[in-house]
C-alpha cells in the first residue's frame, strides 16, 4: 500500500476510534477515581495510570466493533456532531473488516495491559475486581452491535449503553482505587446513568430512518415520537429526583449541587426532542453532570 492508502487507514483508524467518546469515557473514569478518593479510598498513581491505559483501547475495541456492525446504517443517515457512526469507512471506501481487524487488535492489547497489571505478584496494581469489570465492559460493549446478542439490534441498546457508560465506568475508576465496589458508589452512579439514558434517546433519533432501513431496532424506531418524549421527560424527573433522594449519606453535598445543577439542561429538551434533529441540549447535559459530579467528588476529597 503507498503512502496516500497508508494515510487514508490511518485516518480513517483515528475517526473511528471516536477520540471525542474516548475523551468523555476518560472523564467519567475519573469521576469514578474522585467518588472513591471521596469516599476515602487513597488512590495508586501508578495504578489509576495503568487502569485507564487499559481503559482506553478496550474502549477503542467496542468503537471498532460499532463502526464493523454499523457500516450500513452510516452509508444512509445524516450524521450530527453527537450521532451516527463516524463515516470514515464510508467516506474513504475502506473495507469494513479494517474495523474488526482494528476492534480485536485494541480489544487484545487493551486485556494484555489489564494482564500486566493484575499478573499476581508482590507489585501488582489492580486487583480481579476492576479487571473483571473491565472484560465485562469489553464482552457487553462487542455484543451491543454484534451478535449473538446484537443488543442495539433489538431495542436493548439504550438501557444497555447507560449502564455501561453511567454504571460500570465510574465503578471501574472506584475499583482501580479501592479494590472493590461498595452498594453506596453503585447507589452513587444512578443519576448520572439516568442522564447517559436521556441523552441516548436523543442521540438515537436523527438515525432512526436508517436504523429502520436495516433492521436496526432502537427505541427510536420502535416508539412513537410522543413515548420517546414521555420517556424523556421521566428519565430526567427521575435523575433529578434520585439525585434530590440520594443527597447526604449517599451524595455528599458538594456532590448533589454539582451533578443536580447542570440537569436543568435537560429542560428544553422534553419540548424540543423528537421535533428537531440536533440532540445538543441532551449531550451538553451530560457532559456537564459528568464535570459536575466529578468537581463534587473532588471537593469532598479535598474536604477529608
Amino acid at each position: 500500500m503507498g503512502n496516500p492508502g497508508r494515510r487514508a487507514v490511518l485516518v480513517a483508524l483515528w475517526r473511528m476510534s471516536r477520540p471525542a467518546q474516548l475523551a468523555l469515557i476518560a472523564l467519567v473514569y475519573a469521576l469514578g477515581v474522585a467518588m472513591a478518593l471521596g469516599r476515602g479510598g487513597t488512590a495508586d498513581p501508578r495504578a489509576v495510570g495503568l487502569g485507564l491505559a487499559a481503559l482506553l483501547p478496550v474502549a477503542a475495541s467496542v468503537h471498532y466493533a460499532n463502526e464493523y456492525a454499523d457500516v450500513e446504517t452510516d452509508a444512509r443517515t445524516e450524521r450530527t456532531p453527537f450521532s451516527g457512526g463516524s463515516g470514515a469507512l464510508v467516506e474513504s471506501g475502506l473495507s469494513s473488516r479494517l474495523a474488526l481487524r482494528a476492534a480485536v487488535a485494541a480489544g487484545l492489547f487493551g486485556l494484555a495491559v489489564l494482564g500486566s497489571a493484575v499478573t499476581p505478584t508482590a507489585d501488582r496494581a489492580l486487583s480481579g475486581v476492576p479487571a473483571a469489570l473491565l472484560l465485562g465492559v469489553l464482552v457487553v460493549g462487542w455484543q451491543y452491535s454484534v451478535g449473538p446478542l446484537r443488543l442495539a439490534w433489538n431495542g436493548l441498546g439504550e438501557v444497555t449503553n447507560a449502564a455501561l457508560g453511567g454504571v460500570a465506568l465510574p465503578l471501574y475508576g472506584v475499583a482501580v482505587v479501592t479494590g472493590d465496589v461498595a452498594p453506596g458508589a453503585a447507589l452513587a452512579t444512578v443519576p448520572f446513568a439516568l442522564v447517559v439514558f436521556v441523552n441516548l434517546l436523543e442521540t438515537q433519533w436523527p438515525d432512526r430512518r436508517a436504523d429502520a432501513a436495516v433492521g436496526k431496532r432502537t427505541l427510536a424506531t420502535r416508539w412513537s415520537a410522543g413515548r420517546l418524549r414521555a420517556a424523556y421527560a421521566a428519565g430526567s424527573l427521575a435523575a433529578a429526583g434520585s439525585a434530590v433522594v440520594l443527597a447526604g449519606r449517599v451524595l455528599p453535598p458538594p456532590v448533589a449541587v454539582g451533578t443536580l445543577a447542570p440537569m436543568v439542561g435537560l429542560a428544553p429538551g422534553t419540548h424540543r426532542f423528537t421535533r428537531r434533529e440536533e440532540p445538543l441540549p441532551a449531550v451538553a447535559t451530560m457532559v456537564a453532570v459528568a464535570v459536575g459530579t466529578t468537581l463534587g467528588w473532588a471537593v469532598v476529597a479535598g474536604l477529608r
